[in-house]
């Protein structure tokens, strides 16, 4: 029995340091995690804040883009003609701006697809503003789909026509 009375504090002792070793290792990992998931939220905020001008920016260049080329007057004005084309220029560039910063492909893709019914506006394919909302509304859904991923889009169904 003498022997646990010299082996017993010695036991316990190392019971001590090993209790007291997994415990600040697992703060460690508790600080760590909490560190990773700040960096996501900061750098969730960074894309959205990014993504976000480079959208309106989009947005602006085309809203001018689709007032230009639906209100231009019938007759050959060179001059209409080249700032259409120079509005057509910033607006490729727009798009390839979002192209750059978007996480997904829808985003791009509808970006695309706006920005191509926008040029068909300026050549006079499409004659209507009607024919822009669908591309358009893709749009603004899918950038919010890549601000906010997971999260549901308020529809304002109370105020939809039937």
């Amino acid at each position: 029995m003498g022997s646990w009375g010299t082996l017993g504090p010695a036991l316990l002792s190392l019971a001590g340091v090993a209790l007291g070793a997994g415990g600040s290792i697992f703060g460690q990992y508790l600080v760590s995690r909490a560190s990773t998931r700040q960096l996501e939220v900061q750098e969730s905020a960074a894309h959205r804040a990014e993504l976000k001008n480079a959208v309106l920016k989009f947005l602006g260049i085309a809203s001018q883009v689709e007032k230009a080329a639906l209100t231009r007057s019938v007759s050959d004005d060179t001059a209409d003609d080249a700032v259409l084309d120079r509005l057509v220029d910033d607006l490729w560039l727009a798009q390839a701006e979002i192209d750059l910063a978007a996480r997904t492909e829808p985003l791009r893709g509808s970006a695309y697809r706006y920005a191509f019914g926008l040029v068909q506006a300026v050549r006079g394919e499409i004659a209507d503003s009607s024919a822009l909302r669908g591309p358009q509304t893709q749009f603004m859904d899918a950038a919010y789909d890549d601000m906010w991923p997971g999260q549901r889009r308020a529809t304002g169904d109370s105020v939809a026509p039937r």
